[in-house]
């Protein structure tokens, strides 16, 4: 098993991967990513999401993009994870949390205050996952989310 950076090459994989994560999370018509959306995105010119590959064998079994957020209270940037996927026959043999202990180093070694990310409420296995490796709920935060017609109304207050 080995973790390492995303490279140009690993754009399919990655893709495909995400789509098998919309599967699983029950939207599996959600993604309008694109092959060089994501190219664009992880290797453009100024690069804003960051993406590391989980590889057994020389197989790609997982993947985690993320990027950096920032605490106003610390000081201090973060890491948010977007997405963390572990193909299924490859689940249970530590590349989840070898990728997060990855994730985990990155934010050490920079001196970040911060490594958060999302779950969906019914996905208990990775619940149960997280708390194992000191993961806490962040019970009084809701999530807010403005998209679609509401962004474009929302944006259009500006002018």
């Amino acid at each position: 098993m080995s973790i390492r950076p995303a490279q140009p090459y690993d754009v399919p994989d990655i893709l495909a991967m995400i789509r098998e994560l919309a599967e699983y999370e029950r939207e599996p018509n959600a993604v309008v990513a694109t092959e060089a959306m994501l190219h664009e995105a992880l290797f453009g010119d100024s690069p804003a999401v960051f993406g590391l590959i989980a590889e057994d064998e020389g197989v790609t079994v997982g993947f985690a993009l993320w990027f950096l957020n920032f605490s106003t209270w610390l000081g201090r940037h973060g890491i948010y994870l977007e997405d963390l996927y572990v193909r299924p026959e490859h689940r249970g043999s530590g590349h989840g949390k070898a990728l997060l202990a990855e994730l985990a180093s990155i934010c050490v070694e920079r001196g970040y205050g911060r490594f958060e990310w999302w779950v969906l409420d019914w996905n208990t296995p990775a619940i149960d996952f997280y708390r194992s490796i000191g993961a806490e709920p962040m019970d009084e935060w809701t999530v807010q989310r403005v998209t679609g017609d509401a962004l474009t109304d929302l944006a259009a207050q500006a002018r």
